[in-house]
């Protein structure tokens, strides 16, 4: 009895020591530990998301992938795994499991090692939220008190809940929905029961027993999970048998990208850590909606390779990107190794000629499929010389082609293609004219390739695009479509220039006095320099800057007339659209909306429009890129876009300045005259008539000194779109090219220019656009009148024969007089001196 009291007496007092121990533990702990009421409105760290303006994922950024759950939208079964796994009295024990502590001591005594563990899924939770991995006993002691708290503040399902969102699984994938899509490419709900059991079984260790990292132990480790499932009866037998026998197949998936829209999604990306920091903008779940349309963005993205393509192919081979071997064939399966290293370029694939016999060659893909490029895929392959030179037409494949190089091919829609990487550039960008909304934007031919932005980075020599601004500022000076412009060489140099300047036309072809219209279409040089002489240098610049241009890029001479200024697509784009939307200054945007991960709208656009006022009192701003509020001035329709938007456009010409303009651009597409009197005339971009064929379509062309830079920007009924194409080094030029691209003589032959470089990008994206779209019919707007002109002087006429056509005016700018018997030229301007016009 004796020994047994001082047992007694020494467990009692080993006990009270305990407590106190504890006790004492706990307050010297207490100052350091957070306060767990935080949980209550835990925010989870979730990545930056960019979507399309119809919800298309275009690009996910964050260290972190997570995809947010409510408890019930976890599937019953993984929930099971994870709880038989890591925790099986979760819903019984108080944070900390005696019973666990005790089993996983047992086995430590045992065997000496820690082959079971002690933690339950509330005391993961304290760790992950509040505490580092240090495995110290200070942080075991601290995580004990923390998860005894958050026990007392959540519930059991409140705690699973945190930590199936909360836990790392590997491969920067934290929570079970990003796990799911992670390794298996699905919604969670969507997982079988083995892949669950992969997934429940990754907390332990998840950088190694992942099935990327190592297959075999991730394979074990659910089969584990699915044992102890079937253990304590969250699984039947069967099911347990079932699941053993489905092969465990998982791979990386990155974000479901729903649109490759690489340009947009950086520029956007780029916006969101600017105005709210970096760790802020990649962690907060913001989801950012742009503007982009994803049919048009992919519309926009083939009509720009193709015409890359198509510019490339036109000026040569440039031979093989490798040679893999010279002497014996490997095997197939080594060659296909060799091709699994390169990263395909867009559509281009890499292969491996494995024959060449007459006009075909075999490749092995690097699929390992064997394919046969037929002579319709090589015949285009001149050998490149330079960018104006290119060699004989092919006539065999091995003329092209050697057996062991590995070249590019890619599927162009008929047949498989012998191909290459291009090295010219290209940009493109759309908006729609109401707004300015951004509906497609491709920065580049390949953003894996650079990732500078060429729609609002590159400035680029504007060409022949400047001349609509300048013959508006002439129609605001006075001038008319009909009025005669001399269509011949300038004698009186630029002085400004500081050599004798006197520019050209291209062709070097002169037609003397000519109508604006004309002019215009036909993008005649001399009479633009003429057109700007009578407005005036100073009076041209502060028109262009109306536009949007910057008057810093403008420079102070005539060359400006020829399209000198250096911009950036996104600026002519815009200035373009003045014309599409009747004369308004619309501010492109590209951010709809910003959303939280909640889904609350925290941020939206905000976008000018183009009201089209009825009341003529309503004055412009003085500034064009003041955007004010409506005054009381302001007629109903203002009103009506102040109430939508809180902004509307500054009108930077007159509706009649835009149409007319417009009425001209195109010409440029149709031309006039009448073919079958022989007075019929092409404009610059007849090849967008021969294929669009409606008439509600207007552009213009543009081709700098040299072919270094070369454009193409028009409208259609609701979109404004511009094409560039160039090279990156300035100094390069686009050369020439006497063959197309099938090897065979045709009209795209000569100098690059606007018309033939740059022009069937934009041919081909505003075809497929308008696809299904109804043509429109233009409507004067109010005073502008239409009378019958002589075509020959722009003099009013009566007769009614292939020498007259109907031509518009703003009205009071009609001539006045009809045309004599002889011809006169007294509607040729004559603010110019008489030596310059007609000499």
């Amino acid at each position: 009895m004796k020994w047994l009291k001082r047992i007694v007496i020494a467990l009692f007092s080993l006990a009270l020591l305990g407590v106190g121990a504890i006790v004492a533990a706990y307050f010297y702990v207490l100052p350091d530990l957070p306060d767990v009421s935080t949980l209550k409105n835990v925010q989870l760290q979730t990545p930056l998301r960019i979507y399309s303006s119809d919800g298309k994922l275009i690009s996910q950024f964050g260290e972190k992938r997570r995809i947010p759950l409510k408890l019930e939208e976890v599937p019953k079964p993984l929930l099971q795994a994870f709880l038989a796994t890591e925790d099986a009295r979760f819903y019984e024990h108080g944070g900390i499991d005696p019973v666990g502590v005790m089993r996983a001591a047992t086995v430590m005594l045992i065997t000496g090692e820690k082959k079971q563990g002690a933690s339950t899924i509330t005391m993961q939770v304290a760790r992950n939220f509040f505490l580092t991995r240090d495995k110290t006993i200070i942080r075991k002691v601290k995580e004990i008190f923390i998860s005894y708290h958050i026990e007392q503040l959540l519930t059991k399902d409140e705690i699973l809940e945190l930590y199936v969102n909360r836990i790392y699984l590997g491969q920067r994938a934290y929570g079970v929905g990003a796990a799911a899509q992670v390794y298996f490419g699905k919604n969670v709900q969507d997982l079988t029961l083995s892949e669950m059991s992969m997934i429940a079984g990754l907390p332990k260790a998840p950088s190694t027993l992942n099935p990327i990292t190592s297959h075999s132990r991730a394979l074990a480790r659910r089969n584990v999970v699915l044992m102890r499932m079937n253990e304590v009866g969250y699984i039947s037998k069967a099911e347990y048998q079932a699941a053993l026998q489905e092969p465990l197949v998982a791979k990386y998936h990155g974000a479901e990208i729903d649109l490759y829209a690489p340009y947009i999604s950086e520029m956007a990306r780029d916006y969101m850590v600017q105005k709210y920091g970096e760790e802020e903008a990649y962690t907060n779940g913001y989801n950012v909606y742009t503007t982009i349309s994803s049919d048009l963005q992919l519309l926009a993205q083939q009509a720009l390779r193709n015409n890359v393509y198509a510019y490339d192919e036109r000026h040569g081979y440039r031979g093989a990107a490798a040679v893999l071997w010279t002497g014996a064939k490997p095997d197939n399966a080594q060659i296909k190794a060799e091709l699994a290293k390169v990263t395909p370029v867009q559509e281009l694939q890499p292969a491996a000629v494995l024959t060449v016999e007459g006009q075909q060659a075999s490749v092995l893909t690097a699929k390992g499929e064997t394919k046969v490029i037929k002579w319709d895929g090589l015949k285009w392959a001149r050998k490149f010389i330079n960018d104006k030179r290119q060699g004989a037409v092919p006539k065999s494949a091995s003329e092209i082609l050697t057996v062991g190089e590995r070249i590019w091919i890619r599927d162009n829609g008929q047949h498989l293609q012998l191909s290459q990487v291009p090295e010219v550039a290209s940009a493109t960008v759309s908006l729609d004219p109401e707004n300015g909304a951004i509906r497609t934007l491709v920065g580049g031919y390949s953003f894996s390739q650079s990732q500078y932005n060429r729609v609002t980075q590159a400035k680029r020599q504007l060409g022949s695009n400047i001349k609509p601004f300048i013959y508006a500022a002439a129609l605001e000076k006075g001038f008319t479509l009909a009025t005669l412009i001399n269509n011949a060489p300038i004698n009186k140099p630029d002085i400004s220039q500081g050599t004798a300047w006197r520019p050209k036309n291209s062709p070097d072809i002169y037609g003397g006095p000519t109508r604006l219209r004309v002019g215009l279409a036909q993008s005649v040089n001399v009479m633009s320099v003429r057109a700007m002489r009578h407005i005036g240098l100073d009076a041209a610049i502060a028109e262009l800057t109306k536009f949007g241009f910057d008057p810093n890029d403008l420079p102070r001479n005539e060359s400006l007339a020829l399209g000198s200024p250096s911009v950036t697509p996104l600026q002519v784009a815009t200035a373009f659209n003045v014309f599409a939307n009747g004369g308004f200054l619309v501010e492109p945007f590209y951010i709809e909306r910003v959303e939280d991960s909640f889904g609350n709208v925290i941020e939206k656009a905000n976008p000018t429009l183009a009201c089209k006022p009825n009341n003529s009192q309503v004055q412009p701003n003085s500034d064009p890129m003041s955007f004010g509020e409506p005054t009381a001035q302001t007629d109903a329709a203002v009103a009506h876009c102040f109430e939508q938007t809180g902004r509307y456009a500054p009108q930077i010409i007159s509706e009649q300045t835009a149409f007319l303009i417009t009425e001209a651009l195109k010409s440029v597409i149709w031309g006039g005259g009448d073919w079958s009197k022989g007075t019929g005339w092409q404009g610059t971009a007849w090849r967008a008539a021969q294929l669009i064929k409606r008439h509600d379509i207007a552009g213009k062309t543009g081709t700098t000194n040299e072919s270094r830079d070369t454009w193409f920007s028009g409208f259609g009924p609701t979109l404004t779109s511009t094409f560039w194409v160039g090279f990156d080094d300035h100094g390069r030029q686009l050369g020439r090219t006497a063959w197309n691209a099938n090897g065979e003589k045709d009209q795209i032959t000569g100098t690059e220019a606007g018309a033939k470089t740059a022009g069937p990008g934009w041919n081909e994206f505003m075809n497929n656009v308008l696809k299904g779209v109804p043509e429109t019919t233009a409507i004067p707007p109010e005073g502008i009148v239409s009378v019958r002109i002589d075509l020959a002087t722009g003099k009013l006429t009566r007769k009614t024969d292939y020498t007259s056509a109907f031509e518009y005016f703003i009205s009071g700018t009609e001539p006045k007089e009809y045309i004599s018997e002889t011809q006169d030229e007294n509607n040729l301007f004559i603010d110019a001196p008489a030596d310059d016009l007609f000499q």
